[in-house]
């Protein structure tokens, strides 16, 4: 795609854009809480929702091929804030629904949407533009592992003399030649036997007839055969089962594409390169043409409005304070009777504030105290909140501010059609134009915290007034203090803002304030903790959405979580928030995770996915990896502080506890007691309470035993809590086409993956992958063109597997109803029955 056409994509982005701004207003107002209300209010979070996933893929293309560097600029805030309200959303759907996943099939089908417009966008830009950090931090990773490596095989590996060295390698060398020669005779001793047999048997011999009717029969059913073959791929191909030949692309094309893609991304880097040369350039010109008038300029603008309010009052007014506009209130177009007027009723306001506070304070006092026995009262009594709305947004109005300037700069402009990728003059003149004249006003204002309340200002001014002559911008008063920076600063070091010991748990700091950071690092890492993560994108967590949902909710059945709600919910919860620190800092603020499900559901690979599509490092807690380490308290204060002071400092982190009912055992069993896998417990939660808005830290704990633990202790460290159940039809179906494709290609469309999918309920992701892996050897691979692949190979691997039964999952089920989101939705569901019953006796009533 060219400029033109990105830049089309865009302007019909902001039209829909626009449209959900528009509807954002409706949704604030409260709503009955009864089941109609309730559902059109689902139903219109929902549609929201889905509209601005849509605009959520548009604006990472727009920003991931857009050249232009202002535009891309304006389409970062753009990006963030859209990943921001999806968020928002997100928590409301989940309040509104007291539900984890949402059946949206309905949505889908009345928005003429298709599943796909479901997945969540993951933005390319957390992995593009910390490439290099993730390479250093990779670099030094794998040195320290690899001098632990070195070390342990010293360690480990005695040294052997040359001979034995020669004898071990022999024996092994005859070992491989005896087991070749081997097969090698039992092929001819079958070859000979079939012979013999033959022999025996005594050949048939065929009339010349028979022989031509014999040969016919099987070039004939070869013909058939071949026909029906062609006739079933063009009967798929007119349904829309299989893609035309021309629309399947070769891959020559594809590789041209992503070579298009790339070529677009290192224009970037040129046009930024030239953008942040040209913004050098830009203000060191401003400040040497129009700086020296803009100076003075406001220096006239400043004296004749001290000279006007002299004039009026008798005396010179105080200087406007900082909170109430400071020199911003001079220089903006008002009279000085109006700017007057205005501060004193800004005084008087502020002083019926201040009061007004007071009376508040005092009144929220025993107010508070009522309103937690009421509260309490209406838990026991179990009554429902009497309205719906949806909260105040934190990214609405900085999308609004996005959409704004584009409609002021960008969308009527003459280069709409054939946009030129470099950056506009005129813009950049403008900002950098505006930025100066912010600066200067800082640096008046700067001048006026120098002198020592109105008095010493009125000095400072009627001096300044008579002479004339005096510089207000250079000028020092009561000790020389220098200006203020400017408002665009180069961000620091995120270490730097950080106080050096952040998570001290109680009783005294630990010993690492003095500690460089690069030695916890690596002490971290000797000790196992900090972990090299596989690369795993989450698009590889493969599962279909659920199709049935409203059907199931109709028929008062609670519909179980796809694997495809779980992925979404991974990439709600873990990689959106993790993956840009200024959505983390206004998106609503999660801190834990925990996934709960049988063995072999892909909990783990989840975990890796959030490490590699953010880029984050992997911290691993797992009782059984802390056994024997750091032991006593004060160990366990030390390394908790470690963790999470390394996370912080080198965010975003992930912080991985395998078996996360073991830190909250009802009764620890005699085996483990040595392990003494609770004793991480308090401090854990204490570290987690410390995590605040910008800390790029969560915490994800897996668990296929919850019943183990205590209900409460667990729910209060895990925020969230995401039940993976065995995966149904749908997502087996697509996970047996989509490993047995990743294998052979044109193999699996021979198979009947609908019978193995039937066949494999019960069976995890897991279980599915270990049996196609232990069909699918390398032998079996070469012997494909002579002995295709049939579905019954795979059965006798599955029945030698341990499925998971439907006791097993009825008692996870049964557990997560215990959790507060499963209490809610019982409750829910008790309510409507309720209600359903009442309308029910009202009809028998009326007739």
């Amino acid at each position: 795609m060219s400029e033109g056409a990105y830049q089309r994509l865009w302007d019909s982005s902001h039209v829909t854009l626009q449209e959900l701004l528009d509807q954002e207003q409706p949704l604030l107002e409260p709503v009955p809480n009864r089941e109609r209300e309730r559902q059109s209010f689902q139903y219109r979070l929902s549609s929201l929702y889905l509209y601005y996933l849509g605009l959520l893929r548009r604006f990472d293309t727009l920003y991931d091929q857009m050249v232009q560097p202002q535009k891309r600029r304006l389409l970062r805030r753009l990006l963030d804030g859209v990943a921001g309200r999806v968020l928002e959303l997100k928590d409301e759907l989940v309040r509104a629904d007291l539900c984890e996943n949402h059946c949206l099939d309905h949505v889908l089908h009345d928005l003429k949407l298709t599943p796909a417009d479901l997945e969540v966008p993951i933005p390319k830009y957390f992995q593009l533009e910390q490439s290099s950090i993730l390479r250093e931090r990779g670099q030094i990773l794998a040195e320290i592992l690899s001098k632990m490596e070195t070390l342990s095989l010293k360690e480990s590996f005695l040294e052997m003399h040359r001979t034995d060295a020669i004898i071990l390698l022999q024996s092994a060398e005859r070992a491989r030649q005896g087991r070749l020669r081997a097969t090698f005779m039992r092929e001819i001793r079958r070859e000979e036997e079939r012979n013999q047999k033959m022999r025996e048997d005594g050949r048939h011999k065929f009339s010349q007839d028979q022989a031509a009717i014999t040969i016919q029969k099987v070039w004939r059913g070869y013909l058939q055969r071949k026909r029906t073959l062609q006739d079933r791929q063009t009967e798929m191909e007119f349904i829309g089962m299989l893609p035309l030949p021309n629309q399947v692309a070769p891959l020559g094309v594809k590789t041209i594409a992503c070579l298009g893609d790339s070529v677009r991304r290192l224009l970037q880097v040129e046009k930024e390169q030239e953008y942040q040369l040209a913004m050098v350039k830009t203000q060191d010109t401003l400040k040497e043409t129009e700086g020296p008038d803009m100076k003075e300029k406001m220096k006239e603008q400043i004296r004749q409005w001290f000279i006007e309010c002299h004039a009026l009052t008798g005396r010179f007014p105080d200087y406007p304070d900082e909170s109430l506009g400071g020199s911003y209130m001079i220089f903006a177009d008002k009279t000085p009777e109006q700017v007057k007027m205005e501060l004193e009723i800004q005084a008087q306001e502020g002083k019926k504030k201040d009061q007004e506070k007071n009376k508040e304070k005092e009144k929220e006092k025993t107010e508070n105290k009522k309103k937690k026995k009421e509260k309490e009262e209406k838990t026991k009594g179990g009554e429902a909140d009497a309205t719906l709305k949806v909260m105040p947004s934190k990214f609405v109005p900085m999308i609004n501010a996005g959409h704004e300037e584009y409609m002021n700069l960008w969308k009527n402009r003459n280069d709409s059609v054939h946009p030129n990728p470099s950056f506009d003059p005129e813009t950049l003149r403008e900002e950098k134009r505006k930025e100066m004249e912010q600066e200067i006003r800082i640096q008046s204002t700067c001048c006026r915290q120098t002198a020592s309340g109105p008095v010493g200002w009125c000095r400072v001014w009627r001096r300044w007034l008579s002479s004339g002559t005096v510089d207000v911008f250079n000028h020092r008063v009561l000790g020389g203090r220098a200006p203020q920076p400017p408002l665009r600063m180069p961000v620091a070091p995120l270490h730097s803002s950080l106080s050096p010991c952040p998570f001290v748990l109680g009783g005294p700091a630990p010993p690492t304030s003095a500690r460089p950071v690069d030695s916890l690092f690596k002490e971290l890492v000797m000790f196992g903790f900090l972990k090299k993560s596989e690369t795993v994108a989450l698009k590889d967590y493969v599962g279909d959405c659920l199709y049935l949902g409203s059907t199931l909710n109709l028929a008062k059945k609670l519909p179980m979580p796809s694997l495809f709600d779980i992925r979404q919910n991974i990439a709600l919860y873990g990689v959106l928030r993790l993956g840009s620190p200024d959505i983390h800092s206004m998106a609503p603020l999660i801190r834990s995770i925990l996934l709960v499900g049988p063995p072999g559901m892909g909990k783990k690979m989840l975990v890796k996915a959030v490490c590699t599509e953010t880029g984050a490092n992997l911290f691993d807690l797992s009782p059984d990896n802390l056994q024997g380490k750091y032991p006593g308290k004060a160990g366990v204060q030390m390394l908790v502080h470690m963790v999470f002071k390394v996370a912080r400092l080198f965010q975003p982190s992930v912080i991985w506890i395998g078996n996360a009912e073991k830190n909250f055992y009802k009764k620890v069993p005699k085996e483990e007691k040595e392990m003494d896998p609770k004793r991480i417990k308090k401090d854990l939660t204490k570290a987690l309470r410390l995590l605040s808005p910008g800390d790029r830290v969560m915490l994800i704990g897996t668990t296929d035993r919850p019943q183990l633990a205590e209900t409460k202790g667990l729910c209060r460290a895990y925020e969230r809590i995401l039940l993976m159940p065995r995966p149904d039809y749908a997502s087996r179906y697509v996970l047996w086409k989509h490993m047995l494709e990743a294998q052979v290609s044109q193999a699996a469309q021979s198979l009947d993956i609908s019978a193995l999918a039937k066949v494999s309920d019960g069976y995890t992701p897991g279980h599915i992958v270990q049996a196609i892996q232990s069909v699918l050897t390398e032998r079996r691979l070469l012997q494909l063109s002579k002995r295709p692949l049939v579905a019954s190979e795979f059965l006798g691997h599955l029945a030698k597997l341990e499925p998971v039964y439907r006791e097993e999952e009825e008692a996870l089920k049964d557990w997560y109803f215990k959790t507060p989101m499963g209490k809610k939705m019982m409750k829910l569901s008790k309510d409507q029955d309720a209600e359903e019953a009442k309308l029910a006796k009202e009809k028998k009533k009326r007739k």
